[in-house]
């Protein structure tokens, strides 16, 4: 009860003053409280805080496509309860985004229980992904609310158990010979055959010129859709940036809105272009894969493989453009876009330099064809990191630094700063570090 205190030090969440909230929010969900304050508050009001199995069954999150664009997450800031169109099945508001939600499931991370949904300050594919923190942690996002059993719950005690979390020593984990390597990269190899580019359609604005382009995958009979921001404050040949997103990509259904967000629109001031390629499984091109996790399929190890093949095409279609400077290509990766910059970079020799924020290893298993051990120590360009210190999807020290150590990447051309906080990094620091990254390993932009 000592620790649980208001920014004054009274009794309260800590978002709160003088053990009440702040005046003008009696209508905002209550935030900055820890597990045991909202399990507390759920047992005095004769109710509990829901399993994830509940959660989920009421979240509805195969909807997410349709839920996440309406509900507030990748915001400013929480919203009153029940004011957006982020509604479920059965008519609740705000399980998506908004404030984070405490579940009543143990991780087997010692210390650390489930909290879902997102919030505000969550990228959207938030209400997609289990996340977990300690019990103890109350940042300002962090909310709940609870739940009423309708009579006797028979498995209850199995439903509230500690989920475990799947595990690996990636540093004991034995690597492939080289000559085993050399059949993995085949597997990304294509006949070069005509690319049939076309400009669908061009945006204007005032920073920058949007070129919505499609152009022949390298497998299927498919096309890839990709869209090219050429900036105005610079002059070709630029170099150019290739963009790989985080999993919301996923979990979205068109790109017709595809725009440089705060994640990439300092790449177009910098006076260099950026390319973001409709990946197979996302936004239009969406099919069966609905998460970003690995998994000991076909089914994944034949994605892994298009994705690397979706990268190597776009280059081919960058190659045929004069105002594009083949020779200065980088690749940037949010996420599982940074995940995936264990392959990207040891697939795809064109690519000069590397930045991956928030990036990590994956603990889930998948073919030894498409395991990240064997690719990271083939990787040898630049490569910066930047990573939250208490990242759940991607852990600092079992996660994070063996990605970094697998790098064959020279130690005098590969850098990771860590900063504090999770999955995230302050927007400041990525703009600083990556563009200073990329003037260093590709040259100043000439304007």
């Amino acid at each position: 009860m000592r620790l649980f205190v208001d920014k004054t030090g009274k009794h309260g969440p800590a978002t709160w003053e003088v053990g009440d909230y702040p005046k003008g929010q009696e209508d905002y969900p209550v935030s900055g409280v820890s597990w045991y304050e909202a399990a507390a508050y759920a047992e005095f009001a004769g109710k509990s805080l829901p399993t994830i199995y509940h959660w989920d069954r009421a979240a509805f999150t195969w909807a997410s496509p349709e839920i996440v664009p309406v509900s507030n997450l990748n915001a400013n800031g929480p919203r009153p309860a029940g004011v957006s169109q982020s509604m479920n099945r059965f008519g609740i508001y705000d399980l998506a985004g908004n404030v984070r939600e405490w579940c009543f499931n143990s991780s087997s991370r010692v210390g650390q229980r489930f909290i879902l949904g997102g919030g505000w300050n969550d990228p959207g594919y938030g209400f997609n992904d289990a996340f977990t923190q300690s019990s103890f942690d109350r940042s300002e996002t962090n909310g709940f609310r609870c739940i009423k059993y309708l009579g006797t719950v028979t498995n209850r005690g199995a439903l509230e158990g500690t989920v475990p979390l799947p595990f690996r020593d990636f540093l004991r984990e034995p690597r492939v010979p080289y000559a085993t390597f050399k059949l993995f990269l085949k597997q990304f190899d294509y006949d070069r055959t005509e690319l049939h580019p076309v400009v669908e359609s061009v945006r204007e604005d005032e920073e920058w010129r949007r070129e919505k382009i499609s152009f022949a995958a390298a497998y299927g009979g498919e096309r890839i859709v990709a869209y090219l921001f050429l900036p105005r404050n610079a002059t070709p040949p630029f170099q150019t940036v290739i963009y790989f997103p985080g999993s919301g990509a996923i979990h979205t259904r068109s790109s017709d809105s595809l725009q440089p967000g705060s994640r990439v629109d300092f790449i177009l001031k910098s006076g260099r272009a950026l390319l973001y390629p409709v990946y197979k499984s996302t936004f239009e091109r969406g099919d069966n894969l609905v998460s970003d996790y690995p998994e000991e399929t076909n089914t994944w190890k034949e994605h892994v493989i298009m994705w690397g093949k979706d990268v190597r095409r776009s280059i081919d279609y960058l190659a045929t453009r004069k105002d594009i400077d083949t020779g200065k290509i980088a690749y940037y990766g949010a996420s599982w876009g940074g995940a995936m910059g264990a392959f990207i970079p040891a697939v795809e020799p064109r690519i000069k330099v590397v930045t991956l924020l928030v990036a990590g290893m994956s603990f889930q298993s998948s073919f030894p064809e498409v395991e990240p051990v064997h690719y990271l120590p083939h990787i040898t360009v630049p490569v910066l990191m930047l990573n939250g210190k208490h990242d759940f999807f991607f852990p600092y020290e079992t996660s994070q630094l063996p990605f970094f150590e697998l790098l064959g990447t020279p130690k005098e051309h590969k850098k990771m700063f860590v900063y504090e906080g999770g999955h995230s990094v302050p927007r400041t620091e990525v703009v600083k570090e990556t563009l200073t990254w990329l003037d260093r390993y590709l040259g100043p932009v000439g304007k």
